[in-house]
């Protein structure tokens, strides 16, 4: 049986709601997440918040959180022509990807978090990547990472499992996934604390949380909350 898990943390909705669930699941759990040069750093100013309040409102799992590691992947930034990591627009292009996608991030993202796991000692890596509400990108897929996980297993002799709770439901599924393992504080949290919005905007507050409410991570997360509250 597991015990000890790793989750890829970056403080937006999703990583939130793969954090609860790994507390409900593992009985130690550690957090990481990367500076890859984004444009902003509004989340990882936000995961901080996150990271806070999920201690102080459920005791319960306090005592399951580890040690939170950030590591320094600038060099990704410096190779990546993306909207995420450039001040550009946001567009398709011509391969049909957005230019949000940032060429090689849960590769190296895995990577690195599966190196951080060796040296701590965690069995399994928890990553929030879906393939239901996505903008396409191949890093995301179920096929990718199946293969990662053989991958790193491999080369690292070591058998680890990449987790993916949330590849096969959309968003509204995952707020309702958050609600039944917190309830209300957990969605409440999730509104308040976390982001997710592309452009950084922590001034309009919406509903479903802070964000621009125009951006594709904005749109995704917004359509999910109206079919959520509309269940409820």
């Amino acid at each position: 049986m597991h015990s000890r898990a790793l989750v890829l943390f970056s403080g937006g909705q999703d990583s939130t709601t793969c954090l609860a669930l790994a507390l409900s699941k593992y009985e130690h759990v550690e957090t990481v997440a990367f500076d890859y040069g984004q444009r902003h750093h509004v989340e990882l100013e936000a995961r901080l918040h996150v990271l806070a309040q999920i201690k102080a409102q459920f005791p319960h799992w306090a005592g399951k959180m580890g040690e939170d590691h950030l590591l320094d992947l600038s060099v990704l930034g410096q190779v990546s022509e993306t909207s995420l990591t450039r001040d550009m627009e946001f567009k398709m292009e011509e391969g049909g990807l957005p230019n949000t996608f940032v060429p090689g991030r849960n590769l190296l993202f895995l990577t690195l978090a599966a190196a951080l796991a060796y040296r701590r000692d965690l069995e399994v890596i928890v990553t929030g990547v879906c393939e239901t509400d996505f903008s396409g990108y191949p890093d995301c897929r179920d096929d990718t990472m199946k293969a990662m996980q053989l991958a790193l297993s491999l080369g690292m002799d070591k058998r680890y499992l990449i987790e993916t709770p949330l590849m096969w439901i959309d968003k509204a599924q995952t707020w309702q996934l958050a609600h039944q393992l917190g309830g209300q504080p957990l969605v409440d949290l999730i509104v308040e604390h976390t982001h997710t919005c592309y452009l950084g905007d922590r001034v309009h507050r919406h509903a479903w949380g802070y964000g621009c409410g125009e951006c594709p991570a904005c749109v995704l997360r917004a359509r999910g909350f109206v079919r959520f509250v509309a269940t409820e």
